[in-house]
């Protein structure tokens, strides 16, 4: 059966009728009986009834509706987010829609789905009996008479029907379906395992897990319906709890589906107590966790689709990637250089050169290989290529609504390939095989991947703002973390508006499932996990200190052999550099060594010793057990905060654009404009900047540790002092391939040379942390504040030393270089106060009047 519901609208006094496209869709109830909830607000005139409406007076025990079961002023605030949602999606050509038909809009919104229907018919009548006759107009008069009483006939017709429709569906325990299509599918309970979809040997198996959901359906689209997930031929199979139900997992076997190009998704219903944790709203049709593809819409930021709806979907057709002879290049931790970047800005800009079907694409990484060789890192951290909503900011007016989320930290599923990084609009399907081709490539080059992932939170927001996917609705008091003495809060470590409960034991599952999927299926070779510390959290949101998950992790038979990197705090004040739990295996962001090298290269006092025992490998954080020096991953610059070339170009962020006020971003930059504020023509100060940028991405390479850059400050990249420039899809942060162009005979230069003379000396990249033998420091004023020249010489193995120095002052320091050993000799390898046009060059002569400099020994003769 079609679902139709009237519209309270009027085009030119005549019925509009819509079909389940609509924001609010009306539908017979499924359950095998027929519910039917008492309301106050159906007693009295029209006026008083809107005026019941006004006061929130919805239902006698809260608000049920489309927007989620919970308080009045909830429903009603979401309730007010839909009618602009529907504005964005209805056109009503030359009638204006006024205030009354707005809160009959809002009263139909506010009913469980057989009220709805039936407050919607109603409104349908009075629209047509009394808003045609105050137009003044007679033949207007006249229409909205005929118009009215053909509502009445309709309206009579459609309440037969609704009501024998209840009867029909009352006492079913099977599949029902809402599509007129007599589909041949047969049914079977199906299997509690594996969770998701699968194939087995005589249909297709559905499992997902609800804890405290009372009714389950599952809805499909088949493959010649799928245009519009919204369709009206969307099938719905009831899951009955005795036979489709093994402990808390749910599930069905369909015969004869199709084996791909299925979309699918689930409805539940279960406790409305909100105080309980409980969030269930039967009228979403949410996302399984375990879904491997997701179907949205088909291009990035494509503001003509910006509400588009996510359903999950399987390909058991298609052909098995070829790998080829693809091998993990299994990198040492020591021996990696990570180049964090983004998959869409890297290759968005026009500038990139690339045909517009692949920019911003899988495929555009694969085209843009060589520049990754040039520059000679070994390894890409891929910011966030799990499925997310790019658009999720425009889905209401807010402060937010003009950008697009471009950094991808807003999670929907943790299996799927972000859909919209296929070249050509090409799907999820699509996606999949084109992230697989970037790995091979990236492989074949001897470039690992890292992905950085986000287990804190999801895209689900908080009670305000929320946005329903799945989590919330599968089963809410499990996935996230709930304060339980203030009413079913959300906790909120993320910063995000909720925190998922990684520590649970059926959300660590997912976790970790999702994370072997991710190495098993895609060949992936590491992550980073964002704000991982909230993994340390137990489920009441208390610190740990043996948290289950990240012991898990270290422990797995196939993750323990990847590169797994903490962010080593969260948004709660948990703050654990250099004691983020690890079993000697995980690695961590040391932002102590971001903060300290900052403030010594800019010149603050009393900074010389923390940044000598930074580029020393931070022995005082990691050297306990059998943690090694490339367990801190260092880096001064990274995807949240400046970029290099802002980092010495501004004293303060400048975030206006985000629509925050200024509020959001970090303040502790500890950044130095250099003597003027943004860009300028200076060349004095021009000067300066580009040698404090080699000085940072020098200092950086020498150090002990794991070195990690961001992408484009090889080049120089602004973001004009925007220190949280996630939601700009613009130039902000597409990489600016003409810039590198324009760059390639200096700055790039020196930062490709450093990079690959790091890799050629294992005198920067120890296993284990150093000894008196191995360093000699030239120092011995280490309790002066004013001191800012420090120096030191590496001992390499036969005699390969390196001496280095740095001088933060702003002046010169007259210092003796030692005396190389018998038969050696120094050859100067870098002086970044030189200018541009000298060159990096090994064999050039020492000079002992030094700002920045590194020396290495060589045998008499030279190389």
């Amino acid at each position: 059966m079609n679902a139709i519901i009237i519209s309270p609208y009027m085009i030119n006094s005549t019925f509009s009728l819509f079909p389940r496209t609509t924001p609010f869709p009306i539908y017979p109830s499924t359950s095998s009986s027929f519910r039917w909830q008492s309301s106050n607000i159906g007693s009295g005139s029209r006026e008083q009834s809107l005026t019941k409406v006004r006061q929130g007076d919805c239902t006698t025990h809260g608000c049920m509706s489309a927007f989620g079961r919970g308080t009045k002023e909830h429903v009603l605030e979401r309730a007010e987010d839909a009618w602009h949602e529907a504005e964005l999606k209805l056109t009503v050509a030359g009638e204006e829609i006024d205030e009354t038909s707005r809160q009959l809009w809002i009263l139909g919104t506010c009913m469980v789905p057989n009220q709805r229907g039936l407050i919607l018919l109603l409104g349908g009548i009075w629209f047509a009996l009394g808003k045609g006759n105050n137009k003044g107009k007679e033949e207007e008069r006249n229409l909205a008479g005929v118009s009215g009483w053909l509502a009445v006939l309709v309206v009579a017709a459609v309440v037969v029907v609704y009501v024998g429709g209840v009867w029909w569906y009352i006492g079913e325990v099977e599949a029902v379906s809402m599509s007129d299509a007599n589909e041949p599918f047969k049914l079977l309970p199906g299997q509690a395992f594996p969770l998701g979809v699968s194939k087995v040997e005589n249909g297709i198996n559905f499992a997902i897990f609800s804890q405290h959901a009372t009714s389950v359906a599952l809805c499909l689209l088949l493959p010649d319906k799928c245009s519009d997930a919204s369709s009206d031929e969307m099938m719905e199979f009831k899951l009955d709890p005795t036979l489709n139900r093994t402990g808390d997992i749910w599930h069905i076997l369909i015969e004869d589906l199709p084996l791909s190009g299925v979309l699918y998704g689930y409805r539940m219903d279960g406790p409305q107590d909100w105080q309980q944790g409980h969030r269930f709203d039967s009228s979403f049709v949410l996302i399984d966790p375990y879904a491997k593809f997701i179907e949205g819409r088909r291009l990035f930021g494509d503001p003509n689709n910006k509400l588009s709806d996510f359903m999950g979907t399987y390909d058991f057709d298609g052909p098995s990637f070829d790998w080829g002879d693809d091998t993990n290049p299994n990198i040492p931790e020591n021996d990696l250089v990570i180049y964090e970047m983004n998959v869409r800005a890297y290759t968005a800009d026009e500038s990139s050169g690339l045909d517009a079907d692949i920019r911003g694409s899988y495929q555009g990484i694969i085209e843009k290989i060589p520049h990754l060789l040039e520059l000679g890192i070994n390894a890409v951290e891929l910011l966030p290529v799990f499925e997310f909503d790019e658009m999720e900011y425009q889905r209401r007016p807010n402060p937010r609504d003009h950008m697009i989320n471009t950094w991808g930290y807003s999670t929907i599923n943790f299996f799927a390939p972000m859909s919209r990084y296929a070249s050509s609009g090409g799907g999820p399907i699509n996606a999949a095989l084109e992230f697989k081709e970037m790995v091979k490539a990236l492989h074949n080059a001897g470039i690992e991947v890292i992905l950085d992932v986000v287990y804190n939170h999801t895209n689900e927001g908080d009670d305000k703002y929320p946005y329903t996917t799945s989590f919330r609705g599968i089963d809410n008091k499990v996935y996230y973390m709930l304060d339980m003495n203030n009413g079913g809060r959300f906790m909120n470590f993320s910063g995000c508006g909720n925190t998922l409960n990684s520590n649970h034991p059926v959300v660590m599952e997912l976790v970790l499932d999702s994370l072997r999927y991710w190495v098993n299926e895609y060949h992936v070779d590491g992550f980073r996990f964002d704000l991982a510390s909230i993994f340390c959290r137990g489920t009441d949101g208390s610190p740990l200190d043996a948290p289950p998950l990240v012991r898990a992790i270290a422990k797995d038979a196939v993750l323990s052999k990847c590169k797994i990197i903490a962010e080593p705090w969260d948004c709660g004040g948990l703050y654990l550099v250099g004691s983020f739990p690890n079993w000697d295996r995980w690695a961590e962001w040391n932002g102590k060594y971001r903060d300290d090298v900052r403030r010594f290269v800019k010149g603050d006092c009393g900074m010389k010793g923390s940044f000598a025992t930074r580029i020393a490998g931070s022995a005082d954080l990691y050297n306990v057990n059998k943690r090694k020096p490339y367990h801190s991953i260092n880096f001064v610059i990274a995807h949240d905060g400046f970029t290099l070339y802002d980092l010495v170009s501004y004293n303060f962020k400048h975030n206006e654009e985000n629509g925050e006020n200024g509020n959001d971003g970090c303040n502790d930059n500890f950044s130095w404009n250099c003597g003027f504020e943004g860009e300028t023509k200076d060349s004095h100060i021009v000067g300066l900047r580009s040698r404090q940028m080699k000085n940072f991405h020098l200092a950086l390479m020498i150090s002990q540790g794991t070195p990690m850059m961001l992408m484009g400050d090889e080049y120089g990249h602004t973001r004009f002092g925007n220190n949280n420039s996630y939601g700009h899809d613009t130039a902000i942060n597409h990489f600016q391939w003409t810039k590198l162009e324009a760059k390639k005979g200096d700055h790039f230069r020196f930062f490709a040379e450093v990079i690959k003379f790091r890799r050629r000396h294992d005198i920067f990249k120890r296993e284990n942390f150093l000894s008196t033998e191995d360093v000699t420091w030239h120092e011995d004023n280490w309790s002066n504040a004013e001191s800012k020249f420090i120096a030191f010489t590496l001992h390499g193995e036969n005699g390969g030393n390196v001496y280095l120095a740095f001088n933060a002052h702003d002046y010169f320091v007259e210092a003796a270089i030692p005396s190389p050993p018998q038969n050696r000799h120094w050859l100067r390898v870098e002086k970044t106060v030189l200018t541009a046009s000298t060159p990096f060059h090994p064999q050039t002569s020492s000079s002992r009047t030094i700002v920045q400099k590194l020396i290495e020994i060589e045998e008499t003769g030279g190389v």
